[in-house]
C-alpha cells in the first residue's frame, strides 16, 4: 500500500461567505484529508487567510486549478508537497547564530538542507569544514558594493535555493541585490535598531543603561531592517551586568529568535501582507 503524501495549502483572498465550505468541498472531492487547519480574517481590509496540512495523493496543478475556479479572482493559492527547504547561510565573523543552525542541521532538527555558507571573510571556514558544508569566501576588499555583490550573486546563482539566511552577515545589501530574492532572505539583528547602530551596539546600550535587550528576525526588503517581522523576543538586564554580559545574553536571544523564525518559515506558516506577517 502506497504511503500518503503530506501537502501544505495556503490561501489568501478577499473575504466572502462560504469560503471554508468551498475549500473543504474541493479537498473532499480530491480525496484529501485535512490534518490541521487555521484561518484568520483581517476585517479591516476584508482579507481571508487560511493554512491547511493535507494528507493523500493529488495532482497538484489540477487541485489548484479547481480551487482557483471556486475562489475569488484575486486569490493567491500555494499548494506543495511538504519538504525540507534548500538554504544558503551568509555570515561574516560571528558564529553564534550560524553555529546554532549548523548544530540543528547536523542533528536533523532543521527542516532544511544547508547547501553552502557564503562569507566575506575566511573566519567561518573552519566551522563550515567541521560540518562538511561547502564554504565560499567572497572578499569585499578592494571592491565597491556593486562589484562585491556581483561576485556574491555569481556564487549564489550556482545553487537553487528556497531561502538565504543572513546569520549575522554584516554588510548592507543594495535593493538590486535584495530584488533577486524577494521574500526569500531572512535576517537577524539586535532590537536596539535604530537607536544603537554601527559598531558594538551592546556597548552603546550599556552606556545608556538599557533595561531590556532583544532580537528581531525579519524578511529583508529594500528598507533594510524594516522588512516584515517574523519573530522577536526580549530579556531583562540590570546595572550589575557589564556590556560583555549583555552581549552574551543578547547573542543567546539572537540565535533563539532566528531558530524560531526559521522553523516558522520552513514549515510554511507565514503570510506576508502589507509589510506585516500573519503566522499560524
Amino acid at each position: 500500500m502506497q504511503e500518503n503524501k503530506n501537502y501544505i495549502l495556503k490561501i489568501d483572498c478577499s473575504d466572502e461567505k462560504g469560503l471554508i465550505y468551498r475549500i473543504a468541498d474541493v479537498v473532499f472531492k480530491y480525496q484529501l484529508n485535512i490534518i490541521k487547519n487555521d484561518e484568520f480574517v483581517d476585517r479591516d481590509n476584508g482579507k481571508f487567510f487560511m493554512r491547511a496540512e493535507l494528507s493523500g495523493e493529488v495532482e497538484i496543478s489540477a487541485f489548484k486549478g479547481t480551487l482557483e475556479a471556486m475562489l475569488p479572482a484575486n486569490a493567491d493559492i500555494y499548494v506543495a508537497e511538504a519538504r525540507k527547504k534548500d538554504i544558503i547561510l551568509m555570515g561574516t565573523k560571528e558564529t553564534h547564530c550560524l553555529g546554532d543552525i549548523l548544530l540543528k542541521h547536523d542533528s536533523d532538527d532543521l527542516n532544511a538542507n544547508i547547501l553552502a555558507i557564503v562569507s566575506n571573510y575566511e573566519d567561518l571556514k573552519s566551522l563550515s569544514d567541521k560540518f562538511n558544508i561547502p564554504f565560499h569566501c567572497v572578499s569585499h576588499e578592494g571592491l565597491n558594493r556593486a562589484e562585491h555583490e556581483a561576485k556574491v550573486l555569481e556564487v549564489l546563482s550556482a545553487y537553487t535555493v528556497d531561502y538565504i539566511i543572513l546569520a549575522k552577515y554584516m554588510r548592507i545589501l543594495s535593493s538590486e541585490f535584495v530584488g533577486h530574492y524577494e521574500e526569500k532572505m531572512i535576517n537577524i539583528h539586535h532590537s536596539f535598531l535604530p537607536a544603537f547602530i554601527g559598531a558594538n551596539p551592546y556597548k552603546q546600550a550599556f552606556a545608556r543603561g538599557v533595561k531590556i535587550i532583544g532580537a528581531t528576525a525579519h524578511f529583508v526588503n529594500n528598507n533594510l531592517d524594516e522588512g516584515p517581522i517574523i519573530a522577536q523576543d526580549v530579556i531583562h538586564v540590570n546595572h550589575e551586568m557589564t556590556w560583555k554580559d549583555m552581549q552574551r545574553a543578547g547573542r543567546n536571544v539572537e540565535k533563539n529568535v532566528l531558530s524560531n523564525a526559521l522553523d516558522l518559515v520552513f514549515e510554511e506558516r507565514i503570510f506576508v501582507h502589507d509589510n506585516k506577517t500573519i503566522i499560524f
